[in-house]
């Protein structure tokens, strides 16, 4: 039987990676927005200028570790990106840098509904 538990880390490490990367659910991210969420979109410049809403704060995820210091740590955090993949990545850097309240937000369009 014990033989069996080192097959059950490598899974329980590949589980916990997706539940943390998931998206925020529509009522835990309203809530966030009522208190002053951050949104950090950390797609590159070309792709924020193309298309983005205004509140967004672009941070690209190969510079987000260096530029955590630009965001205030008494506020939410909701990362996004194009599809939810970079973002899933974001959240865990803004995490292992000390945020505590960082949430993937997934595509940018997600927001569009709820802030327009």
């Amino acid at each position: 039987m014990m033989r069996y538990w080192i097959y059950l880390i490598p899974i329980a490490a590949v589980a916990y990676l997706l539940w943390s990367r998931r998206s925020v659910s529509a009522v835990d991210l309203k809530v966030m927005l009522e208190r002053g969420a951050q949104i950090v979109d950390v797609r590159t410049r070309a792709e924020f200028t193309g298309n983005t809403h205004l509140r967004a704060i672009n941070i690209p995820l190969d510079q987000l570790e260096s530029r955590s210091g630009e965001l205030d740590r008494n506020r939410p955090i909701l990362v996004c990106c194009e599809s939810g993949s970079r973002s899933g990545f974001g959240v865990s850097i803004l995490k292992r840098a000390g945020f505590t309240e960082v949430a993937n937000l997934g595509s940018w369009r997600r927001i569009q509904s709820l802030l327009d």
